[in-house]
């Protein structure tokens, strides 16, 4: 079982930069792969990034790539999500995920955050 915690969140400017962490707890932790998502108002939860947790490979959604960058702490157990040169449409709650397998599938994901909220103004 795991359980994941994500902080971080706030309000930043147009372009500017913010560090999202996901805190996961629980002894089977080391055996998932990890994910970031995203959910604005009204629309779809999508796929933002992920991470094996080994670290030896990530992916990234075509609307991040070159932004943001997933890593992880592996003596902290936690995930991270840098976010660079934000937009305004990057404006979401941000959720962390664990699955058993790295996917861009939200419905692969077997554990999930309780979010945390991005606001980037223009």
């Amino acid at each position: 079982q795991v359980q994941l915690v994500e902080s971080g969140g706030g309000l930043v400017q147009a372009g500017g930069s913010l560090r999202l962490s996901c805190a996961a707890s629980g002894r089977t932790f080391s055996n998932y792969a990890m994910g970031w998502f995203r959910q604005a108002p009204g629309k779809e939860r999508e796929f933002v990034a992920d991470i094996s947790w080994t670290g030896r490979s990530t992916y990234y959604a075509d609307s991040v790539k070159g932004r943001f960058t997933i890593a992880r702490d592996n003596a902290k157990n936690t995930v991270y999500l840098q976010m660079n040169s934000l937009k305004p449409e990057d404006t979401a709650v941000y959720f962390c995920a664990a699955a058993l397998v790295a996917n861009i599938s939200p419905a692969m994901y077997d554990y999930w955050g309780q979010g945390t909220q991005v606001t980037v103004s223009s």
